[in-house]
């Protein structure tokens, strides 16, 4: 089996490291190629208005000047020779990619765009609340078997599969749930600051607040300390109102 591995948060990010560990347990066929700095919150976005280049790191490995789906998107018409990978694996991803989350998501973007390209993806990533050491160990331990499980079932062409590990140790994973996107309530901040020559600058941070478990979420799942995995569907229309304004409209 032939593998991708990218991320948004980086080549040099400690979770690309982690994921690509977990890739050779499944196979010694294994490609990187991930983007030179943090992307994260690129979401699906392609650089079009500037040059973007590839920096071989070794025979099988390439930083990117892009996002991370210019990295997928480059990978598979430029630097994998011969057959394309039978896999992509996006991540390890520090923190959760849970809720409205995943719509900013380049983590879950590059899973998409393998995806658009018929490759199946999936999208991992280990929550973290961001003010201690991230539990890379719980992903690292569980992804495996998980992987492989998901091979097996299988999935359709149009669908990518989206991996949270819970923010606990191994040995306190409380099994799996297959899941579906939760929703926080909404919410951003701005720190508003100064340069030293007075010209205005923001830092843009996320406000939203938990909301009660809802069943069968990602969230209520991450917060029972299970590994949340979600089906997500390329396809965004939503058909009930699809017919209702047929009806309406004519």
């Amino acid at each position: 089996m032939r593998i991708l591995i990218t991320n948004d948060d980086g080549i040099h990010a400690p979770g690309l490291a982690a994921c690509e560990k977990i890739a050779r347990e499944l196979s010694d066929d294994i490609w990187v190629v991930a983007p030179e700095a943090d992307n994260s919150g690129a979401s699906h976005s392609l650089t079009l208005a500037t040059p973007v280049r590839a920096r071989r790191l070794n025979d099988r490995a390439y930083a990117v000047s892009g996002t991370p789906s210019d990295c997928v998107l480059l990978a598979l018409l430029e630097l994998i020779p011969g057959p394309r990978p039978d896999l992509v694996l996006s991540g390890f991803n520090r923190g959760g990619n849970l809720g409205e989350d995943i719509t900013y998501s380049g983590t879950v973007a590059a899973a998409m765009e393998a995806t658009l390209f018929g490759v199946p993806a999936i999208a991992l990533s280990q929550d973290t609340d961001h003010t201690g050491p991230t539990r890379w160990a719980t992903a690292e331990t569980h992804a495996p078997g998980v992987i492989r499980r998901l091979l097996d079932a299988g999935w359709p062409d149009n669908v990518l599969i989206n991996v949270n590990f819970p923010d606990v140790d191994p040995d306190q994973v409380a099994g799996l749930a297959v899941t579906r996107q939760g929703r926080r309530k909404p919410g951003s901040k701005l720190d508003k600051r100064q340069d030293p020559r007075g010209r205005t600058y923001y830092w843009i941070d996320s406000a939203r607040t938990e909301v009660p478990m809802v069943e069968g979420s990602d969230l209520e799942a991450i917060g029972r300390n299970q590994i949340a995995i979600t089906p997500l569907h390329l396809d965004l229309t939503h058909h009930d109102t699809c017919r209702a304004l047929g009806a309406a409209l004519g």
